[in-house]
């Protein structure tokens, strides 16, 4: 017999099947997402506990023209499956292959694309709001969970949907958020009857027969105070002028598409409140939602995680555990000390000090722009916080940078991890833009690592007085994979770069761990008997004036190299400082992210797109050298 999932190409034919064939449908996806992601790693969990969700959704409504906002886009692979795009999932997140994330040019079906959270009442509110211009009958659907809900600007959507009288419908895919209880089948009875289209028209009726807004007032009040005799009403979506219905079993896809036909056949803002269970139909995903997340490689059969090192005990350090372990050491000698992350504690290794020193450390939830507020507060308190945001999360909180923080010359330390190339996450996820946009900040320092050793010293050095706001970022992975790494610390003068290697045909001016490319692509061509000056600057901003003096007045030809868009960072700030030096010789050739958004891929297969691994910049640097 064949496979359901085989006969589905579009929406359109999923439609040709019984509601009986639903759940059978359903656990073919779920099977199919589990050993696809198992070959080639993604976002498992969050998927696998929506597919009832995606089924339903795409049986009851019309898509393309019916529009599915996801939010994140994590949870979206059965979307994906069901929308033409089954035999190119085999290649999700491979470079040239299918994006991780909805994409608004990769299919008709992705109505919006989507990597940051909490995006998708907003954008479909803004779908909802053009279709009643234009008085056009589809509808718009946001679908938003998996913490997504613990970020401020889906309360904004919310707040401006309930404001009107849009056609809206927010799926809320609540994996254990515990917004609303479940109060069992007497709450279900009650969302029969509330979404019932007879129940509608005798309320609309009634409301008009009433005449005045007091009269209405009144029995409106009589209403919900009987309701809360039988269930506990929903104390945030109602307020805001939202109707809230749930919570419904989300793996039940035969319930959901009941109840789903009968919320579309009303009108105005409206929620639904679904209760899946991430990682749902796989155990080791249900057991340990967090580690399968995004859990890499694994053994569908047997659950066991499967390392892409051959040698378990080649393993390196990678950067965040560095940060982790040393903001641990130094709070041990600092009380002044605490750390803050939105969401990310075991991400970004905050968990190793939360272990220890738990009343020390604070995860607020998907809110960036809180994170660093918060901050704020703290530090013009007197503690000394550490703040540690992806990079490409960092960008949803740089008004508070400049506001909060860099105005009032508070001193907060940001730990920006993922900075640079994140590889498979892709475009939204790239840590493009820190350097660029944190170096035109006054009152903030921008430093960057080449390895572990200076990424602890540079933590360590943050606390000296020496130090204003400081930026400190890294990248995903590892460095040099040095195993001696934790050494006694070092104070690192601000703005003072170190000498690497010493030449005389071309100046290498490295920031960052993109300089362990540029040390190793210095001993390719020193082979060919070319010798480079490498100073490996460690800081963007301020930036050491006695190399840049002596680079520009020495060597004709200088190359920059930076995990960074180039517009902005490095390539930017020493081509300025030779522009306005009169005596200055140098030609500065950039090597970093040129100007465009990079799609996804391997790390390695993205810096050679972007002519930055280490053969690219030996040939950049022989090139010149000879030239």
């Amino acid at each position: 017999m064949a496979s359901l999932i085989d006969t589905i190409n579009n929406p359109q034919d999923l439609k040709k099947l019984a509601p009986e064939q639903l759940p059978a449908l359903c656990d073919e996806i779920r099977q199919y997402i589990t050993e696809c992601c198992a070959r080639n790693p993604g976002h498992l969990g969050a998927s696998l506990g929506t597919v009832e969700l995606t089924v339903a959704l795409h049986y009851v409504y019309d898509t393309p023209v019916d529009k599915i906002v996801w939010d994140v886009g994590h949870q979206a692979y059965a979307h994906k499956i069901l929308t033409g795009r089954r035999e190119a999932f085999l290649k999700n997140r491979c470079y040239n292959g299918l994006s991780g994330f909805p994409r608004m040019d990769e299919s008709p079906y992705d109505a919006f694309g989507t990597g940051h959270s909490s995006t998708s009442i907003s954008a479909a509110l803004g779908y909802a709001t053009a279709a009643a211009m234009r008085g056009s009958p589809e509808k718009a659907i946001a679908v938003i969970g998996d913490g997504s809900m613990t970020a401020g600007l889906a309360y904004e959507g919310l707040n401006n949907a309930g404001a009107g009288d849009s056609d809206l419908l927010i799926v809320l895919n609540d994996n254990k958020m515990a917004i609303e209880p479940n109060v069992g089948g007497l709450h279900n009875s009650l969302l029969k009857l509330t979404t019932s289209r007879r129940y509608n028209k005798l309320k609309q009726r009634t409301w008009k027969a009433l005449g005045t807004s007091a009269i209405r007032d009144s029995v409106q009040r009589m209403v919900k105070a009987g309701k809360r005799l039988f269930v506990k009403e929903s104390t945030l979506f109602q307020p805001l002028g939202i109707r809230y219905f749930g919570p419904v079993d989300g793996h039940d896809v035969i319930h959901l598409i009941h109840t789903l036909k009968r919320l579309k056949r009303l009108k105005g803002p409206r929620l639904l409140h679904v209760l899946t269970i991430k990682g749902k139909g796989f155990a080791p995903a249900e057991n340990d939602q967090a580690a399968w997340h995004a859990p890499g490689l694994f053994d569908v059969e047997t659950g066991n995680k499967l390392s892409e090192c051959a040698n378990p005990t080649e393993k390196k350090v990678k950067f965040q555990e560095v940060f982790g372990h040393t903001l641990l050491e130094l709070a041990r000698t600092n009380p002044n000390i605490v750390g803050i992350t939105p969401a990310m504690p075991s991400g970004c290794s905050l968990n190793i000090m939360m272990k220890e020193m738990p009343e020390r450390c604070f995860d607020v939830g998907i809110a960036e722009q809180h994170a660093v507020t918060f901050s704020a507060g703290l530090a013009a308190a007197g503690l000394l916080p550490y703040c540690n945001i992806y990079s490409t999360f960092m960008q949803r909180a740089y008004d508070s940078v400049i506001h909060d923080v860099a105005i009032q010359g508070l001193k907060v330390v940001f730990c920006l991890d993922r900075g640079g190339l994140v590889g498979e996450d892709g475009p939204t996820h790239h840590g493009s833009f820190d350097l660029a946009y944190f170096n035109c900040i006054p009152g903030l320092y921008v430093a960057a690592p080449m390895d572990e050793e200076e990424l602890r010293n540079m933590m360590y050095s943050a606390q000296d007085k020496k130090y204003i706001t400081t930026s400190i970022r890294y990248p995903r992975g590892s460095g040099t994979g040095a195993k001696d790494w934790k050494k006694p610390f070092r104070f690192i003068e601000p703005g003072k770069a170190r000498l690497l290697s010493e030449g005389k045909d071309v100046a290498l001016l490295s920031l960052g761990a993109a300089g362990i490319m540029g040390a190793k692509a210095v001993a390719l061509v020193a082979e060919k008997g070319i010798s480079i000056q490498h100073y490996d600057m460690r800081f963007l901003k301020p930036a050491d004036q006695e190399v840049l003096d002596y680079v520009t007045r020495t060597f004709s030809k200088v190359v920059t190299l930076e995990d960074g868009c180039l517009i902005g960072g490095l390539h930017s700030t020493v081509s300025a400082y030779a522009a306005g030096r009169k005596e200055a010789i140098s030609r500065v050739v950039g090597l970093g992210i040129p100007d465009r958004f990079i799609q996804h891929g391997k790390v390695q297969e993205l810096y050679q797109a972007c002519g930055y691994d280490t053969a690219s910049i030996a040939r950049a640097l022989e090139d010149l050298a000879v030239a």
